[in-house]
């Protein structure tokens, strides 16, 4: 599995969850979303192509992470969907594991940076980790039934510029 360790110092990172974010669920598929049969016996993956450009757009101001229980195959299997190179994937516990399962590993992955994350469950556990650290922190929380919107975009380009400034204590 690919992993990323500590991170050099840096711009912010941007953590970007899949199920929820990228791939939205709900009873219908929402406008602009193609369903894809990725998974043989399980419910099809839902991918907007805007959403390649909208994280080619983030890139030039973070540093993109998967930080998803897709691990791998989020590469494997959606950036080509997406139009996107591989991103570094942040590496999350083997599925199923619990959504709070996955603080302890974006902590360790963000330390001394500035970070965001977007994702469709932020738990108390985020919520606590994000207020106890000394760099900026910004969760974005995303309705799993809409997924990713030019609004969260929006909000993260306007945030990095005043995080990208920090330094690490």
């Amino acid at each position: 599995m690919t992993s990323v360790g500590p991170l050099p110092a840096g711009p912010p990172v941007l953590l970007l969850d899949v199920d929820g974010v990228i791939n939205p669920y709900g009873d219908a598929c929402p406008p602009g979303y193609a369903e894809h049969d990725l998974f043989p016996d399980d419910e099809p993956v839902r991918v907007n192509p805007d959403h390649g450009r909208w994280i080619t757009e983030l890139q030039d101001h973070y540093d993109v992470l998967w930080a998803s229980g897709w691990n791998d195959e989020a590469n494997d299997l959606l950036a080509p969907l997406l139009g996107i190179a591989p991103l570094p994937v942040l590496a999350m516990p083997a599925t199923p594991f619990r959504p709070g399962d996955k603080v302890p590993r974006i902590a360790a992955g963000t330390h001394g940076r500035a970070a965001a994350w977007l994702d469709d469950l932020h738990t108390p556990e985020a919520g606590d980790w994000a207020a106890a650290r000394p760099w900026p922190t910004l969760l974005v929380p995303v309705d799993p039934a809409r997924g990713l919107l030019r609004e969260h975009v929006d909000a993260l380009l306007a945030w990095a510029p005043a995080a990208r400034g920090t330094i690490a204590p």
